[in-house]
């Protein structure tokens, strides 16, 4: 029960949504565009992200509070699946953008929503903590936390993998259908990776490196 109240708390779909940099799934050749504020993204990060991050770190299962982050430091350990994880996540990501470039051309086809990158190096340095700080916020939940709080319920590593997976794709209900997509494919590498090496770190790196990418392609292409 614990999981599932966290969940609708902290990830219920349309929650800090439109026009955040939250998203894994964000497509990167986009066509409507969302201006970036960076006191919305400073703003997020500080009463939400950060936040609901010290949350999910004092329920860590089998943890005392706060002692969990001195169990967790990274390590060389965690270069490995970070190495294996972005490349993946790019992979999945411009397939998706290729998809929504083909069909562009078919006159009812809606291409998802972009954010538009920072134009000063400010903004940047507050879009990488940002993206950072979501990216360790998921992979705390719906990698560590869940897959790890499940492990008695769901033995059955697949089980997990799905039940994670399925909460991680409806919470990026608001990037329509080719944002759950991604996020259901994204979601299974990284639950696959995170139970194959057992390493946050790299994972949260990859999907926060990710996500910064994102803004990179659509700064480059705009």
């Amino acid at each position: 029960m614990e999981p599932l109240i966290l969940y609708f708390v902290l990830f219920f779909p349309g929650v800090y949504s439109l026009g955040s940099s939250g998203g894994v799934s964000q497509g990167i050749e986009l066509y409507e565009t969302i201006p970036f504020s960076m006191i919305r993204e400073l703003g997020r990060t500080f009463t939400y992200t950060i936040p609901s991050l010290a949350l999910l770190w004092y329920l860590i299962p089998d943890k005392k509070g706060f002692s969990a982050l001195k169990q967790e430091k990274p390590g060389k350990k965690d270069f490995l699946p970070f190495a294996v994880s972005l490349p993946g996540l790019i992979f999945i990501g411009l397939g998706i953008s290729l998809l929504v470039s083909l069909l562009s051309r078919y006159q009812n086809f809606s291409p998802p929503l972009k954010v538009e990158a920072p134009a000063t190096s400010l903004g940047w340095t507050v879009l990488v903590f940002s993206c950072l700080g979501t990216g360790y916020l998921e992979e705390s939940y719906f990698r560590y936390y869940l897959l790890t709080k499940l492990e008695n319920q769901l033995p059955m590593a697949a089980m997990r993998i799905i039940f994670s997976t399925v909460l991680f794709s409806l919470c990026h209900f608001y990037e329509g259908p080719w944002g759950i997509i991604n996020a259901t494919l994204a979601g299974l590498l990284l639950s696959v990776l995170f139970i194959r090496y057992r390493s946050l770190h790299g994972i949260a790196w990859a999907h926060g490196a990710y996500n910064i990418f994102v803004y990179v392609m659509g700064n480059i292409g705009s």
